[in-house]
């Protein structure tokens, strides 16, 4: 079995996909508007990656910036339509007003996928209790990967808790993978490697000249060649 480790990289339109791929990138996450955090493509970007690349796509099910789902019927009619264009990955993550994980919105939504592979995003990070959030969540089909950076502030802050995490792997919560991202940069991924960490995300990174411009495949690149050294 290979041990080669996940690169996940941010792609806004085709020509970021074809960037990320040609750099090595394993896995593409779809959204628009970044300004916002990343927010739901339209159905004929998906469309147009899709048919640019051949590597799993992932597209984002949010309405808005922040953690609150918003209007839930509006996110299961987009997730539904997504499915209906051939996506079969996604990524989603909603809080209530508490912190705690918002279940009817997550359930709403995972309802129409038809059991397809999910990421729970950077929500976790601001989460009251993420222990709690990740035993709710356990059961929910589909679910396999948190994107996290361990903190709201991002991965320098966050490395005690993604070691702790990853050190949980398999008990019940655990089971998912862990996606680095949120912060990540170069000097991060030996500690995160050697405590078994093996999915890492990037977004600005692969964007040397900024979100104004395409991903660039060589920093991609560099990304491929330090995780595989």
């Amino acid at each position: 079995m290979s041990n080669r480790a996940v690169l996940e990289v941010i792609a806004l339109d085709a020509e970021d996909a074809v960037a990320a791929q040609a750099g090595g990138a394993d896995r593409l996450e779809l959204v628009t508007d970044m300004a916002a955090d990343g927010l739901t493509p339209s159905r004929e970007t998906f469309a147009a990656i899709r048919s640019a690349v051949d590597i799993p796509l992932r597209v984002m099910l949010r309405l808005a910036d922040g953690f609150a789902a918003g209007d839930i019927e509006v996110l299961a009619r987009t997730a539904r339509e997504l499915r209906a264009e051939g996506a079969d990955e996604f990524v989603l993550g909603f809080l209530d007003q508490d912190g705690h994980a918002d279940l009817v919105a997550v359930e709403r939504v995972v309802a129409q996928l038809d059991g397809s592979a999910w990421t729970f995003h950077r929500a976790i990070d601001r989460a009251t209790d993420r222990d709690a959030l990740r035993k709710q969540l356990a059961d929910l089909p589909g679910l396999d990967t948190y994107l996290t950076a361990g903190s709201p502030a991002g991965v320098d802050d966050g490395i005690p808790t993604l070691l702790a995490e990853a050190a949980r792997a398999g008990e019940p919560g655990y089971e998912a993978q862990i996606l680095v991202g949120g912060g990540l940069q170069l000097h991060h991924l030996p500690r995160l490697r050697a405590a078994g960490i093996d999915a890492f995300h990037i977004g600005g990174a692969a964007r040397p000249a900024g979100w104004s411009a395409p991903v660039d495949a060589a920093a991609v690149r560099e990304w491929r060649e330090a995780l595989d050294a």
